[in-house]
């Protein structure tokens, strides 16, 4: 989640979002006529996804959300969320948590399935079973009650696929069989009961309901799946390619087509040489800007800001044209042999200058590649104000996210310079003495990235039309996976809770912003990042370094990761007896005994303890040394990366055993 070791400071909220109550529990409520779901009791929005949330639109999956803020989350100063860029999606996240609320419920009395066991979420008499309703397959999840809430009252059921849903298909949801901590079966809720029951009068209020739930229930028994003692059912409709990804092929495309083939306009500011007693890696630093088309609303897209759309909520170019950052480290070995262009993407809330760590300098002298690097607006150190604020006030979450769309563009346009003929090459900083290039804009675009810049990164891999192999080193996805189970969102935590104190309200909210998120992250772009790219990008392949017990980017999410994008994993992954899972990453196929031209991943063992398996963060001595920067500092590691980011070969670099790596401190 994060390049360093420790969470950057964080800014107070902005004065007008200071709270004007108390940080008591104040729960969402259904106001009468509000458009709430009847089915399951008070929390307006759960069970959450729904499609009662949605309405018919001319889009691809026939939907568009439609919620009001009378049904979100409130503030403590009692202001709901403006849904206006949800409602612009046409279906819930492809990494949705589902989230419902049953008092009472025991998961281990029940039997459901732990993040420890997923293969038990498929197993006949699941008492949690989601079905992909257009195949009829069972969909692999885990299940886990929110750890944080100190309520029972107010404790949310969370469950979670272990692979992301696929794009524009419905799904159907059952909870049966449902038990307390004694054993006993917990009565359904009144309303789904008579729901479930005999036909209501068509003047009845809940008539419209019921036959929403009919054709649920209907699509679940044709899935061979028993209704017997259902506690709550209900379905949901994920967003399609076009509603995920479409704004940002949209702003790519129109971006390119302005270049006509050349490379983007920029300039350099700063270039400084060093001896090799300086730096025995680089031997030349490279700053400057470029200048990238602004899809945001205000002149120069600064923080706060959102796209610029037409009538049809589509991004449109503003007029003028952002001044991006870059910064660039050329090898020693590219004064012998110009070096292999590679994207650098930097970690949570950071800069273009984390280029310059020494795990990255050291691939760089070892390997030959140059790495250039700028900002992830929206989450840069820019932002951070920005962002601390949104957690006070989450209709400002479009201002994280999509900042975030425009950084994928300038990302594609910095990339674009490195391999066009008068793009970096044609600039005598990127020469020698002689004006030969260092740079060879003749060998493949690649990604590397870390932790944030893994997150994101993917989705950069995704709508690169240039990049075809990535590395997503100490990599997950999902950021509303990722938030409870990082230490590094302790600080924001510390806003929400003085903003939104109640536990099952954040979590509604974690789910509502990964729609958003979605936009600019790997979780929306992750069933591209194989043979199925998106339009004008080439087909994909992921390397996927993972640190074993990571306190910043939980590896939960890498595992769902590996199962959406198709990736194989090297095994033995680890050590016996050091994952407390029934069986180690479960559903993620063995690389062949062979160096393997597909997508992997790999996990790296420096020590560190098994995380909580808790939705929390690994707080405390118990889970000793953070290994988070441990794969990429390790020379082993690196060469895995080179031989795949050059010749898209997976080579197995543990000699059939587990791979291990020194802590980098």
């Amino acid at each position: 989640m994060i390049a360093g070791s420790a969470a950057p400071a964080l800014a107070a909220p902005t004065a007008s979002a200071t709270p004007t109550a108390s940080a008591g529990s104040t729960p969402s409520t259904s106001p009468p006529g509000s458009g709430c779901d009847p089915i399951a009791g008070t929390d307006c929005l759960l069970p959450f996804p729904n499609d009662w949330f949605t309405t018919s639109a001319h889009t691809p999956t026939g939907l568009r959300l439609d919620l009001t803020s009378a049904m979100t989350p409130k503030n403590v100063a009692g202001k709901g969320i403006d849904p206006a860029a949800w409602n612009l999606s046409d279906g819930f996240s492809p990494g949705s948590m589902l989230l419902a609320h049953v008092p009472g419920l025991d998961l281990g009395a029940t039997g459901a399935a732990p993040v420890t066991d997923v293969a038990r979420s498929l197993k006949r008499d699941a008492p949690i079973v989601i079905v992909d309703t257009r195949t009829g397959e069972r969909w692999p999840y885990w299940a886990e009650l929110d750890a944080n809430a100190t309520d029972p009252a107010r404790q949310a059921l969370i469950i979670r696929p272990a692979k992301n849903f696929r794009e524009g298909h419905r799904y159907a949801v059952v909870l049966r069989d449902l038990k307390n901590a004694s054993g006993s079966r917990i009565a359904a809720p009144g309303t789904f009961t008579r729901l479930a029951g005999r036909t209501l009068p068509a003047k009845d209020p809940l008539a419209g309901r019921q036959s929403a739930l009919r054709r649920t229930l209907h699509d679940v028994a044709r899935a061979g799946v028993s209704t017997k003692n259902l506690y709550l059912a209900w379905d949901f409709t994920v967003a399609s390619e076009q509603g995920l990804a479409g704004p940002v092929l949209r702003m790519r495309d129109q971006a390119l087509g302005q270049l006509r083939g050349r490379s983007p306009k920029f300039t350099v500011t700063t270039v400084t040489d060093f001896t090799p007693q300086q730096d025995a890696n680089i031997a030349r630093e490279v700053t400057g800007e470029f200048l990238v088309p602004n899809f945001l609303n205000k002149a120069g897209g600064p923080p706060g800001s959102v796209l610029n759309r037409d009538a049809s909520g589509r991004p449109k170019p503003l007029g003028d044209d952002l001044r991006a950052q870059f910064q660039c480290e050329i090898p020693r070995a590219a004064f012998s042999r110009p070096a292999r262009p590679s994207l650098y993407g930097h970690g949570l809330l950071g800069k273009a200058t984390e280029v310059r760590a020494s795990n990255v300098r050291a691939m760089a002298g070892e390997h030959d590649f140059l790495f250039c690097a700028t900002k992830w607006i929206g989450m840069a150190d820019e932002d951070i104000p920005n962002v601390s604020g949104v957690f006070a006030d989450f209709s400002r979450f479009d201002t994280v996210a999509d900042r975030l769309q425009q950084s994928l563009v300038n990302f594609v346009f910095l990339g674009r310079m490195m391999i066009t003929k008068d793009g970096l090459a044609a600039d005598e900083a990127f020469q020698d003495d002689r004006g030969r290039p260092l740079i060879d804009r003749h060998a493949d675009l690649a990604y590397d990235g870390n932790s944030q810049g893994s997150i994101a990164g993917g989705a950069l891999v995704a709508v690169s039309p240039d990049v075809s192999r990535g590395v997503l080193g100490v990599s997950g996805m999902n950021y509303s996976t990722l938030l409870n189970r990082s230490v590094d969102f302790q600080p924001f935590q510390q806003v929400m809770d003085g903003y939104y104190p109640d536990k099952l309200d954040q979590q509604l909210c974690f789910g509502l912003i990964q729609i958003l998120w979605d936009r600019a992250e790997t979780d929306g772009y992750a069933q591209h990042l194989g043979d199925d790219p998106l339009p004008g990008s080439p087909r994909h392949r992921i390397l996927m370094h993972v640190a074993f017990g990571d306190h910043q980017v939980s590896t939960v999410t890498a595992e769902v990761e590996a199962r959406t994008i198709g990736a194989r994993i090297h095994r033995p992954a680890i050590a016996a007896g050091r994952n407390p899972d029934v069986a180690p990453y479960w559903g993620i196929p063995a690389l062949p005994g062979r160096p393997y031209q597909g997508s992997a991943m790999v996990v790296w063992d420096s020590g560190t303890p098994a995380p909580p398996v808790t939705n929390t963060p690994p707080l405390g001595e118990q889970y000793g040394t953070d290994s988070h920067e441990d794969p990429r500092a390790d020379a082993t590691a690196r060469r895995q990366k080179a031989d795949f980011l050059k010749y898209g070969v997976v080579v197995d670099v543990c000699g059939g055993r587990p791979c291990t790596a020194q802590h980098a401190g």
